[in-house]
């Protein structure tokens, strides 16, 4: 399915559909199912399997998501309705979506196709430093980012402000900071030599207006490209999401269904937040009318998710959507530790091994919990995909992934909470050559040829 499932009957249950407090949602009928199918299902973590392989506990997680999807639904906070889908609507979605998908343009496309557990196919790998840079910097982090040879697709750094001015949501100053921002990414793409390269754009709109704004197949968002149109923590919208949803469908471009649930609030532990994944994507197929899912749990104090309480779900998540869908799924990591510190690749490496083994496409890297200005690089996204890489190819099983998982976790998971920041962009980048410091480069060297012993095999 490449277009958004009954569009306008699905839009209409905004107005129509059940009636709730938006204070109530969560605390009355959100938390409550949740906690009811986590028990139903029997579904428990364990902290010891951070790769469980256990293919009955994956085919529970997908039926209780599949549950809380169907029971909950998805709350619109402006109507104060909640959408729901039927139990054979979602059955209908499912059968008539794809597998697989032509991205890009030109010499630049890749087929995008859905994988499976210890799928010898390797990820699609999208680079996306996922944090907020300077002005200017913008176009070097853009530059430096497309040079990379695993990249099958971009997501570009986000603006604060443009033309030196701050950047109001929803204002003329969004506007003009989204048309900065598509620019500074299609000139990049096409100095690198890859004018056709996917690209998911544009980050920096917040609003509606801004992300409209920028739909323009000569400079703008094409219909090669997608949008990433997000669900607010836990299961709701709002109009100004619904929009996109809508615009994107009319305009044509694809659409990725973004969603971060969160370890220690409303999902609860290990367990809810993996059957929340299940949930999401069935959402994301249902209401956003995505062609994919980008995921990106993450603790509540920690604001990461490299560590055993989120790679358990990652990896049962993704292996109960590979055994009962054929649906495509992004895994977005984000490290406790910034940009040229040895922690920052170990938790990149982490990430990347557990989710690709796990059949999860790749979407790497916010450092530093991508919550600091200039705090990242193309060199821990790099690390990743290159395990991604080496992990498919070898035919990683489950078991192996988990040994690799627990040692690297006992190097860094104890730092998890004091992990240092490291340093901005510029200091571990030429900005003019948008190229990694020697110093930066030799560290990253460093700790490949480290997950070489420990079992990777990479392929260069």
């Amino acid at each position: 399915m490449s277009t958004p499932y009954r569009l306008w009957e699905i839009q209409e249950r905004s107005n129509t559909g059940p009636q709730c407090d938006e204070d109530e949602f969560l605390s009355k009928i959100f938390s409550p199912t949740l906690q009811k199918i986590v028990k139903k299902y029997e579904i428990k973590y364990n902290p010891k399997t951070p790769v469980p392989a256990d293919d009955d506990l994956a085919d529970r997680v997908w039926k209780a998501g599949w549950e809380l999807f169907q029971e909950v639904g998805l709350y619109n906070t402006d109507t104060h309705r909640i959408i729901k889908v039927s139990d054979d609507e979602i059955k209908e979605a499912l059968y008539v979506a794809k597998d697989q998908y032509w991205v890009g343009a030109g010499k630049d496309a890749v087929l995008w196709k859905h994988r499976k557990i210890e799928d010898r196919e390797p990820p699609f790998c999208l680079f996306s430093p996922d944090c907020t840079c300077s002005e200017e910097l913008h176009y070097s982090m853009c530059l430096a980012y497309l040079k990379e040879p695993l990249l099958d697709g971009f997501c570009a750094p986000i603006l604060e402000d443009s033309i030196g001015l701050k950047i109001r949501s929803g204002s003329p100053f969004e506007i003009n900071a989204c048309t900065q921002h598509i620019y500074n990414l299609r000139l990049a793409a096409k100095q690198v030599g890859r004018p056709g390269v996917f690209l998911v754009a544009v980050g920096t709109a917040e609003h509606d207006s801004g992300q409209i704004a920028v739909s323009n197949e000569n400079w703008g968002v094409r219909t090669t490209d997608s949008r990433l149109i997000g669900t607010l923590t836990e299961f709701k919208t709002a109009d100004t999401l619904l929009n996109r949803v809508v615009h994107c469908a009319q305009y044509g471009c694809y659409v990725g269904n973004l969603t971060g649930p969160i370890y220690g609030g409303w999902c609860g532990g290990s367990e809810g937040v993996a059957v929340t994944l299940v949930a999401y994507s069935l959402n994301g197929l249902c209401i956003h009318g995505a062609i994919y899912n980008l995921h990106f749990p993450f603790h509540l104090n920690l604001a990461s998710n490299t560590t055993r309480e989120l790679l358990w779900p990652i990896a049962v998540a993704g292996q109960a959507m590979a055994r009962n869908s054929k649906l495509l799924y992004k895994s977005g990591g984000y490290t406790n530790a910034g940009p040229m510190t040895e922690m920052v690749f170990y938790e990149a490496a982490c990430h990347a091994l557990v989710s690709t083994v796990n059949s999860w496409h790749l979407w790497e890297i916010g450092a530093a919990r991508n919550k600091h200005r200039n705090r990242t690089t193309p060199l821990e996204a790099r690390i990743a995909m290159e395990v991604g890489h080496a992990v498919a190819g070898q035919g990683m099983t489950r078991e192996e992934a988990n040994d690799i998982a627990l040692r690297l976790l006992s190097i860094y998971e104890e730092q998890a909470a004091t992990a240092p920041l490291g340093k901005e962009y510029q200091e571990c980048y030429d900005v003019a050559t948008a190229l990694p410091t020697q110093e930066h480069f030799d560290m990253y060297r460093k700790i490949k040829d480290e997950l070489s012993n420990m079992g990777i095999e990479f392929l260069y």
